[in-house]
């Protein structure tokens, strides 16, 4: 389906979202089944320290609902220690786990460091090695990769430039892939500030023209402290699909 709404949240198993989202005695392999009963999708940042075994993946898909998608960061062996530079082989290994999610895989999240500087020809060769048949997007923390030439080379591969909203740093709305990708790190603290209804309403208006031209939207909050991703996740998503 084009044009779908996937909005959850950066993890789901946090101690502290006890008692402020899971129930006080909810044990916490029922997280996962809990979160579900809440959000369509999840964006998984463990991926990006440690490569969970393939059973680790199978479970995910199999305990999690039909229609229910992972997006799934990039080892930062790929992006932080190689800096995209000669990843062929660990790209291909990355890739064998997260491809065990199946049907459930959304989007595999690439994230180089904010030291990369631009270099259009390292992310030609970086997107050239990608499968098709999976969808991609690269959240550049350096503005300097925020421009046409790095946006046209995004495009040719059909890669999405992922749009973000962090303390001191706010990308453009630009959609490069036939679906758009978008991170909420916390406005105005990193990870521990909450949005305000004005704020997601001015967000929504920024992002409804890119659900009304039929792309896919994949939304994630990042903003875990107090439990905060949950409800602007909750409210973006009535906001974009209950008040159109």
């Amino acid at each position: 389906m084009k044009g779908g709404v996937y909005i959850g949240t950066s993890g789901w198993s946090y101690e502290h979202w006890r008692g402020l989202f899971y129930p006080e005695k909810l044990p916490s392999y029922k997280r996962l089944a809990y979160y579900c009963e809440h959000f369509k999708t999840v964006e998984l940042n463990v991926t990006f320290y440690r490569q969970p075994q393939d059973a680790t993946f199978d479970s995910w898909r199999r305990n999690t609902p039909e229609g229910f998608l992972f997006s799934v960061k990039a080892s930062r062996f790929i992006t932080h220690i190689k800096r995209l530079r000669g990843v062929a082989e660990p790209l291909e290994k990355f890739l064998g786990g997260a491809l065990h999610l199946k049907e459930k895989l959304g989007v595999i999240l690439v994230q180089p460091p904010p030291g990369l500087k631009k270099d259009l020809s390292l992310l030609d060769d970086f997107l050239s090695l990608l499968p098709g048949g999976v969808c991609f997007t690269v959240e550049f923390r350096n503005k300097d990769w925020m421009a046409d030439d790095t946006y046209e080379v995004l495009t040719n591969h059909n890669a999405a430039f992922c749009i973000y909203d962090m303390p001191g740093l706010q990308t453009p709305v630009m959609a490069t892939a036939d679906f758009a990708y978008v991170r909420f790190h916390g406005g105005k603290s990193l990870y521990s500030s909450e949005y305000s209804e004005d704020e997601m309403r001015d967000w929504a208006d920024k992002l409804r023209p890119i659900l009304k031209s039929g792309k896919d939207l994949f939304v994630y909050f990042n903003n875990d402290s107090n439990a905060y991703a949950i409800a602007n996740a909750k409210m973006l998503h009535r906001i974009l699909t209950k008040e159109k």
